[in-house]
């Protein structure tokens, strides 16, 4: 007898239980409603909001979004609503839906990120935290929390102190050494890593002698960045025991499957978002038809079976 059901893409990202490991990076899939005319939100694994401060944030002045050689470059500057404003007027609306809530946040010091925490924790329908560490710590003169282990730490233990939430921490490229900063969050009680954050850029108009961005650099996302966040997951799923999730110029279900098979058992989508607005749903049926041309049962049959 034939056998006809399909794959199981079901994934356990340490304590969270997706039914398939297709992500929204956070910053390019606003707070969810703009993309629901293009898609059921049903079929994500999981919608992580853009990021989230304690007060609302005007980000900075245009020009802050530059196309370039297979990806772009984004200076925001952060911009969103406030974590009030969020739990008020943004998550209704999600409630509808039964994919899982993810909400990244971030601060300019470790008490700004206990209190989004706080919030959060009190709000109904969040299923887990994502914490943005590229952040300038102002206390610390302006060194950003995750380019230091010691600070990365410092701020994770604080937030999973007044949190039950599963933690994500996701760590910027930025660094001479990913892998220690991965170890130290780790140690510091984080439940999960995902990475990379966008790789620091710039762009400049020739003729003008201007930089394209008023904030003269911005981060650079898209597929230019994927073999440097591959590398990375690469490096740090093999130095952590905690579950990555891999992020960076994933496009097409050969890109997800690439991360998945050096180790990742999830995977954010970004600024393909903004190419395909159905970028998603495509990967999606991307990973069925390879499961089912490979013949195999489950996407875990497929993750960390790196050969190398």
């Amino acid at each position: 007898m034939k056998h006809t059901s399909k794959p199981s893409l079901d994934v356990e990202v340490g304590p969270l239980r997706l039914k398939n490991p297709l992500l929204t990076a956070s910053g390019t899939f606003g707070y969810g409603a703009e993309y629901a005319g293009f898609m059921d939100l049903n079929c994500l694994g999981a919608l992580i909001v853009k990021g989230l401060s304690l007060k609302p944030r005007p980000g900075n002045p245009p020009p802050r979004i530059m196309e370039t050689a297979g990806g772009m470059l984004n200076a925001i500057g952060l911009e969103n609503v406030g974590v009030k404003a969020f739990i008020a007027e943004k998550l209704p609306f999600l409630q509808d839906f039964s994919v899982p809530v993810i909400a990244n946040i971030f601060g300019e010091t470790v008490e700004e990120y206990q209190e989004i925490a706080a919030l959060l924790e009190r709000a109904e329908g969040i299923c887990a935290l994502e914490l943005n560490i590229s952040c300038p710590n102002v206390k610390k003169g302006g060194v950003a929390f995750g380019a230091d282990p010691a600070l990365a730490a410092e701020v994770t233990k604080r937030v999973k102190s007044v949190t039950s939430l599963p933690l994500i921490v996701k760590l910027t490229p930025n660094v001479t050494d990913i892998t220690l900063i991965a170890e130290s969050v780790a140690a510091a009680g984080a439940d999960v890593l995902s990475l990379i954050n966008t790789i620091t850029g710039m762009s400049v108009d020739v003729k003008r002698r201007i930089p394209h961005l008023a904030n003269i650099t911005g981060g650079l996302s898209g597929p230019a960045i994927k073999p440097i966040a591959l590398r990375m997951v690469w490096q740090v799923v093999n130095r952590v025991e905690i579950p990555v999730i891999g992020c960076g110029g994933i496009a097409t279900a050969e890109d997800a499957l690439e991360f998945l098979i050096v180790g990742a058992r999830a995977v954010q989508v970004g600024t393909a978002n903004f190419i395909t607005p159905t970028a998603i749903p495509d990967i999606l049926k991307g990973l069925e038809a390879f499961l089912a041309d490979q013949k195999l049962a489950a996407i875990d049959e497929i993750i960390g079976t790196l050969n190398c």
